[in-house]
């Protein structure tokens, strides 16, 4: 195998015994660099030009991207993106400005310099906020790449106490990142959640709180398609004609002022469901 293509099967970048696995020589790899197709990143370490920085400081520092770091790479829903990379490093090596995870892997890994998605989660459950693991691991689990008993099975004794109660929080009704964080808000402060109800006449909403208050979520790609904005406003005439309330939040509002969201919905609920004038 050519030398540059056993570099793009492994990422762009990798340790110059890993090309040499792919079946590439050492007199191709001198004619590959002599050329420019393929460059010495640094002793042991080849890498085709342009290669993603971010791997090649993974291979440089003998390491494995994993938790936060690896989420793009499975296209796992990702709170916030981390400021130091996430290595998974073994045999007592230690890489300054990342964070270091050493549990042991419980899948081989890819040929790309990143652990298994198992290991993606299983290290996100032991090293992120709640919250942050939490949105991870349900996007893997409603996407049926995980399941829950084989993680709980890598989670045994005391120390796992807090990222098995993440595990008991995973839910399939979520469509989205915001869904996830919405749904566990509400449930936290004891308010009783429904998600993706189907309700006659209106279709399904995002979360139907208490009986009464529907709340409908917005991201980022919120609906700028005229016929979208009005589809959704004639759903919220016909929720408040049916004796429903509702309540529309964006990206911004359930990410960075999540106090104030839930402050709003209380509010609504004290106030009870919608009264109908009688004739």
């Amino acid at each position: 195998m050519e030398p540059e293509e056993a570099l793009r099967r492994l990422g762009g970048v990798a340790m110059t015994r890993q090309v040499h696995a792919q079946g590439a020589s050492d007199t191709a790899i001198r004619s590959a660099v002599r050329r420019g197709s393929i460059q010495r990143v640094e002793r042991g370490v080849l890498g085709l030009p342009g290669a993603d920085p971010v791997l090649v400081a993974a291979v440089s520092s003998k390491s494995l991207l994993t938790c936060a770091s690896a989420a793009d790479r499975y296209g796992l829903w990702l709170l916030h993106k981390p400021i130091e990379p996430h290595y998974w490093q073994s045999n007592g090596r230690r890489t300054a400005g990342c964070i270091s995870h050493r549990l042991s892997l419980s899948q081989p890994r890819p040929s790309e310099p990143y652990v298994a998605l198992p290991d993606v989660l299983l290290h996100a459950l032991f090293c992120l906020p709640r919250l942050e693991a939490l949105v991870m691991v349900e996007s893997a689990y409603i996407r049926g790449d995980i399941t829950l008993d084989y993680l709980n099975r890598h989670l045994p004794g005391n120390r796992a106490g807090q990222a098995r109660d993440v595990l008991a929080n995973v839910d399939r009704g979520a469509g989205s990142l915001l869904e996830t964080l919405a749904r566990v808000l509400f449930r936290d402060v004891g308010i009783r959640t429904e998600t993706q109800v189907w309700i006659e006449g209106i279709g399904t909403v995002d979360f139907l709180l208490e009986g009464f208050l529907i709340v409908e979520l917005d991201g980022i790609a919120f609906h700028l398609d005229p016929r979208q904005f009005k589809k959704d406003r004639r759903r919220d005439n016909e929720a408040i004609r049916q004796g429903m309330l509702v309540l529309r939040f964006f990206y911004d509002d359930v990410v960075y002022e999540p106090e104030k969201m839930l402050r709003h919905v209380r509010e609504v609920l004290l106030r009870g469901p919608a009264r109908m004038w009688s004739n």
